[in-house]
């Protein structure tokens, strides 16, 4: 029902910045959050916007990383910031169709990569 179209990913050096973006369609009711996957290690949560609207990040991207919902635009947003060859990954918007915890939808992912 949902479908997602990710942005903004692409090679940048230690220390710069990148915004992803990610547009979402096909529902009326969704929250929406980041993950990354690096090679030959388990997914991970990167930032939740819960159905409060409060947002969770990983411990590993607090104060670097800053995630955001433009509303009228449906479109969700990470901005990151300094940030670090570890942060190397695909990086993977989802929706959860009303907001009841599962992760149900997810976009093709976008490739992030940091260099030293």
């Amino acid at each position: 029902q949902v479908q997602l179209v990710e942005s903004g990913g692409g090679s940048v050096q230690a220390g710069g910045s990148l915004r992803l973006s990610c547009a979402a369609s096909g529902y009326t009711y969704v929250c929406m959050g980041w993950f990354r996957q690096a090679p030959e290690k388990e997914r991970e949560r990167v930032a939740i916007i819960t159905r409060y609207r409060t947002i969770v990040y990983a411990d590993s991207v607090k104060g670097r990383f800053i995630a955001s919902r433009d509303n009228a635009k449906n479109t969700l947003y990470l901005q990151m910031n300094s940030l670090k060859p570890e942060d190397t990954a695909m990086y993977y918007c989802a929706a959860d169709i009303g907001c009841f915890g599962n992760f149900n939808y997810w976009g093709q992912g976008t490739q992030v990569t940091v260099s030293s």
